[in-house]
């Protein structure tokens, strides 16, 4: 590549761009990309310069016919061909995508820029064939798409929507879709969980309170709805709120407007409400404990997400997911599943849904000798059951392995804290220490 093709002036103008662009000299290494393609590739600058350009945009036209080797066959500039990159977690990104040759001052080629953008424009269907996930929420099963074309139709709606599943199903996560694809993405996404907090101090989240209002409110505070104005509020686990609370938010639900706690100055809000529960509503109903009337003003769109045994076709995909998660976590390369290991987590009941299989690979990771693929003998006892692979277990391999593993679902549910551990399971820091170390030599 001719170093006047590199010039200062030329990069500080491509660094402005607000496409992405790489230039590629004649073997076709990457000698330079702009700030815009190492922001949508996740891939910084200097570990691109020198690699090859198909390790950098892995786009399904280095398959199909490079866009650079087009333009050599044909002599035709590419201009706005529709293909996809990956980035650097493996996600696939849309783009259109312009190529052309750079010459020298004597005409000689001397390479090639490839200058692309998010294509807006894609069909839904085809990002979802694309795809193994939908803004975050791994699957593939029908369920799940039928979900994602969902809220892919309910994009320019304000409407209110009810989700619904058990716990570890993901409700969260499938708020957090709703919102990244509503007309509202832009302005303030607030989350409340209705079940963590008193009565009281509830209320005061929701709607604020003035000064004097209760023992202990020193001054007036703006509550979440308040602050959410203009934009999107996620009320998870409805079904615990009170029921004298109700009557204030199907008050928000119809009118738009509340008082704070204390006060009887009447304010205005505009925010769409979505909200989550593990509960049966329609059964709280009958129970007196939820109101019928803000049930049907929040259940405009209902939304179920199935549990994991309802949508077993997609735990091969959540397994490989969790594996990246916590060979990154935890620096392991494991990168693969024993067949006899991926059959037990395909047959097993998930009562604890997406949480529990994530919780089970992170243990596996943790308790795996292997550097090549999660084997049965990783697998918590109370999954695996009798199972091993080629690793026999005794007896008392057997009960320190069950004390081993409620060792480490306390330390997760407590942030890795040994001292609060300690103090739960009645036993010295050092106990915890020589439990773990146990584990580590066998």
């Amino acid at each position: 590549m001719q170093t006047n093709l590199l010039a200062t002036e030329n990069l500080q103008i491509l660094d402005s761009l607000v496409d992405g662009v790489y230039i590629i000299d004649k073997e076709f290494r990457i000698v330079y990309m702009n700030d815009t393609a190492s922001a949508l590739t996740k891939i910084k600058r200097k570990e691109a310069y020198g690699s090859v350009c198909l390790t950098l945009c892995k786009s399904e036209r280095c398959q199909l016919g490079c866009p650079i080797t087009e333009v050599l066959r044909t002599g035709k500039n590419v201009i706005d061909l529709e293909t996809t990159i990956q980035d650097r977690d493996g996600n696939l990104i849309p783009v259109k995508m312009n190529a052309s040759i750079l010459k020298d001052k004597n005409m000689n080629t001397a390479g090639g820029i490839v200058s692309f953008k998010r294509n807006h424009k894609i069909s839904f269907e085809r990002y979802l064939e694309e795809s193994n996930h939908f803004y975050g929420i791994i699957g593939k099963s029908y369920n799940m798409t039928e979900i994602f074309k969902t809220i892919e139709e309910i994009s320019k709606s304000d409407a209110c929507v009810l989700i619904s599943g058990d716990t570890g199903v993901g409700k969260e996560m499938i708020a957090d879709a709703i919102y990244q694809t509503s007309m509202r993405r832009h302005e303030k996404f607030v989350k409340v969980n209705c079940a963590v907090l008193p009565d009281n101090l509830l209320a005061s989240e929701l709607f604020g309170h003035v000064k004097g209002a209760f023992t202990g409110a020193y001054k007036d505070r703006m509550g979440r709805f308040e602050y959410a104005d203009g934009g999107t509020i996620f009320l998870d686990e409805i079904g615990e709120m009170p029921f004298n609370m109700q009557a204030q938010l199907l008050r928000i639900t119809q009118e738009g407007t509340f008082e704070r706690l204390g006060e009887s100055k009447t304010r205005e809000v505009n925010v769409r409400i979505i909200a989550a529960t593990n509960k049966n509503l329609t059964e709280e109903i009958e129970l007196n404990k939820f109101r019928k009337d803000l049930y049907y003003r929040l259940n405009v769109i209902p939304i179920y997400v199935p549990s994991l045994n309802e949508r077993k076709d997609d735990i091969e995909l959540l397994v490989m997911h969790f594996m990246r998660k916590y060979s990154e976590k935890y620096d392991k390369e494991i990168k693969a599943v024993a067949p006899d290991t991926l059959d037990i987590l395909l047959n097993y009941e998930w009562a604890g849904n997406i949480r529990e299989l994530e919780n089970t690979i992170e243990y596996s990771f943790i308790r795996s000798k292997r550097t090549d693929y999660l084997c049965i003998c990783s697998l918590p006892p109370y999954i695996r059951g009798i199972d091993t692979c080629e690793k026999k277990l005794s007896v008392k391999d057997i009960e320190l392995d069950e004390k081993t593993q409620s060792i480490l679902i306390l330390l997760r549910q407590n942030n890795w804290n040994k001292t609060k551990v300690a103090k739960i399971l009645g036993v010295n820091r050092s106990t915890i220490h020589r439990r773990l170390n146990m584990m580590d030599e066998n």
